[in-house]
């Protein structure tokens, strides 16, 4: 199946924070960040702790919540041609295949390392790090999306 992509930059960055929310890394600082907010807050209200550690945390959660949620996604999106671009793909049974105004490129499915969904798009990832977004609304038909998730589910382990 041929799919004409070409990328709505909200949508981009709201598919990068799913990106940067899924990380195994970034999920554990999330959690460790909220428990010492919390735990500074009870503390502060029982009146054990000075109002500092209590400030401290809070300015803590919500640098890390500006970074992850904005900062991060919007760098990317800047730094990135591809979210810029418009270009076909096409999704086949042993590949997958891309094509710019400056080339095209295949890749066999035993490339991606782990595919990802989310509400409006498959992550495939590369390596941790590298991933191709296709947005689900690129898809004309329920049925076409269907098939993609299904050779997705076959050929990529699921993330």
């Amino acid at each position: 199946m041929k799919l004409n992509i070409r990328y709505n930059k909200g949508m981009v960055l709201q598919a990068l924070r799913y990106h940067f929310i899924s990380r195994r890394e970034i999920k554990l600082l999330m959690i460790l960040v909220n428990v010492f907010a919390l735990l500074a807050a009870v503390l502060y209200a029982l009146k054990l702790i000075s109002p500092l550690p209590f400030l401290m945390s809070s300015v803590l959660w919500i640098s890390m919540m500006v970074a992850f949620w904005i900062w991060l996604p919007s760098m990317i999106y800047r730094k990135s041609k591809t979210f810029k671009d418009e270009f076909t793909i096409s999704i086949e049974e042993n590949h997958f295949f891309i094509e710019t105004s400056n080339g095209q490129k295949t890749w066999a499915w035993r490339e991606f390392s782990s595919y990802y969904e989310t509400p409006g798009f498959f992550h495939l990832y590369f390596d941790s790090k590298s991933f191709f977004l296709i947005p689900k609304d690129v898809f004309p038909e329920q049925e076409q999306l269907d098939s993609a998730r299904t050779i997705f589910r076959e050929h990529i382990k699921k993330g």
